[in-house]
Parts: C-alpha cells; sequence; structure tokens
C-alpha cells in the first residue's frame, strides 16, 4: 500500500519554454543557458513568474549547460564557472523577491550528457561512453554547482542507467543532497531498460533524497511513481512535459498537450511528494496545479 505524503510540494514548470514564450529564440546550442550570457534578468523573471504561479521549488537554468558548450563560445573554464553560479544566483534572487514567509527551494540543474550535445541524446542515451567516462565529464560541472549555494541538486532528464550510476556513484558518500529522475516511455527508460533497475541504482544512496520522473508523457506518470515508490521507499518526484514530443531534427515540437493539473491527484496518490511539470508547461499550469495541491 502507498502512502500519500501529508505535505506536497510544487516545483516550477519549464523555463525554456516560457522564456521561448516571452520572445526569445533558444535555437542554440547552449539553450536556456544561453541567456546567462545574453538576458539574464530574463531568466530571474521567469523564476519568479514561477514563484508567483505557486511553485516552491525554482530549477535553475543550468540543464543544458556545459564546460564544452561555453568552450565552444569561446568561454574559458573559469568564465564557465561563474555562468554556472549565475544560474543559481538568479533562482535565488527570484526567491529574495518574495517576503510572505513561505518555504521556497532552489535546485540546481544538472542535465543528461546528451542535452549537452543538442541533437536529441538525452531522448535516447546509450552514448557510447563508459560509466567511468560519464563520471569524468559530469564531475566538473557537479562539483561547481554543488558549492553554490543551491538547496538540492537535479539530475534530470537522465534516460541510462550508466548515466545514473555515474551520477549516484559521484553523489554516494560526498553530503551532497539531490533528486533524481528519469525521462521514460512506459515503465522502461528512454534507453529501454527496465524502470525497476533504474530506480534500484538510487536506493541505497543517501544523498539522492528523491527519485522519479521528469519530461515524459503525463499518462506515463502514475505507474512510474508507484514503481518508484515501491522500489526504493524515497520520497517520488513527477514533472512531465506537456504530452508533445521533441523533433531534435526539426527543432521543434509535436502532438498533442494532453499535461491536465488535476492528473497530479493520481500522482499523490501513489506517493508523489513533489509534483510539477517541465517543457511546455508555463505559469498558467502550475498556478492551476498549485491551487488543486493546496486544496486536497
Amino acid at each position: 500500500m502507498t502512502t500519500v505524503p501529508d505535505r506536497v510540494l510544487v516545483s516550477d514548470g519549464g523555463l525554456a519554454s516560457e522564456l521561448e514564450a516571452r520572445g526569445h529564440d533558444l535555437s542554440d546550442p547552449l539553450w536556456s543557458a544561453r541567456l546567462l550570457l545574453d538576458a539574464p534578468g530574463e531568466i530571474q523573471a521567469v523564476h519568479a513568474a514561477y514563484f508567483r504561479a505557486g511553485a516552491t521549488i525554482a530549477t535553475t537554468a543550468s540543464y543544458q549547460a556545459s564546460f564544452d558548450g561555453f568552450a565552444a563560445r569561446g568561454i574559458d573554464r573559469a568564465g564557465a564557472e561563474v555562468l554556472l553560479r549565475r544560474s543559481v544566483e538568479l533562482a535565488q534572487a527570484a526567491r529574495d523577491e518574495f517576503d510572505d514567509g513561505r518555504t521556497r527551494w532552489v535546485a540546481a540543474s544538472i542535465g543528461p550528457y546528451g542535452a549537452a550535445l543538442a541533437d536529441g541524446s538525452e531522448y535516447r542515451g546509450r552514448y557510447g561512453l563508459s560509466v567511468a567516462e560519464l563520471k569524468s565529464w559530469h564531475l566538473p560541472r557537479l562539483e561547481v554547482l554543488a558549492a553554490s549555494g543551491a538547496d538540492v541538486l537535479a539530475l534530470e532528464t537522465i534516460p541510462d542507467i550508466d548515466e545514473a550510476e555515474a551520477l549516484a556513484g559521484l553523489l554516494d558518500g560526498s553530503g551532497v543532497c539531490a533528486w533524481l529522475s528519469y525521462s521514460i516511455d512506459g515503465l522502461r527508460t528512454r534507453a529501454g531498460q527496465p524502470l525497476a533497475e533504474a530506480f534500484a541504482v538510487a536506493a541505497e544512496v543517501p544523498e539522492i533524497l528523491a527519485v522519479g520522473v521528469n519530461c515524459c508523457a503525463p499518462g506515463d506518470v502514475a505507474a512510474a511513481v508507484a514503481l518508484a515508490r515501491e522500489v526504493t521507499g524515497k520520497p517520488v518526484i513527477a514533472y512531465p512535459n506537456s504530452g508533445e514530443s521533441w523533433d531534435a531534427g526539426e527543432r521543434c515540437w509535436t502532438g498533442v498537450a494532453a499535461y491536465s493539473p488535476e492528473q497530479a491527484l493520481e500522482w499523490i496518490g501513489g506517493g508523489a511528494a513533489v509534483v510539477g511539470g517541465c517543457c511546455r508547461v508555463g505559469p498558467a499550469e502550475i498556478e492551476r496545479l498549485a491551487a488543486i495541491v493546496s486544496k486536497r
């Protein structure tokens, strides 16, 4: 029997989607991280919009930020570290705009290796890299964000057990708090591995405080939430996208939106302790979601 959490937190929605809705062209390998350079105030404004809508967790603009990606733009290592820290500072500044006594958190986003490739690989996994190679690639960014003052690391949109093992291995014994969420297709990772095996990666790592799914179809969430709770016994986080699919070749979203904030009641009933949205889910949906959660 799954225990329904007494307190449910609401995370934000899609940062890049809302930046695009405000007129920003993110057709760049750095995606939303480009605006850490060009328009940091806009990132802060979007974080504030989600807090205003009722979210209590802001996820930073570091998802697609990487030392490799910044180097391709002529930014050296020191400059890249400044930008990674800036992603956290902007979310913190947005939080500081509110003085209503509510507790709000900043989650430093650590996206998968495939996100830095900017070719849709984060929806496939199986990069051809070993766990050791993935550890080596993730470590420098993880170290910077772990020391940035964020409340938690968001290891998100992970498509592959190998990458999850790499990240869990870096965290194990570190004392750095994180959540781990997979991008899935049904009850398998995007790379095709059984989701039960994927969740088991986090079960014995105390630094991973919560597990779950994100940037997946809303219809896949309920079963995944129940499985995550069963396998790990940890709090579960769920923040799917709109239900549309990303076409990496055409660089556009296709399909029909299927996200409904009312679906979150089923996720919570299955044990989700944090609910929200990902790509193509905006402040209006998060406002409705926050209202639903507050009335349950």
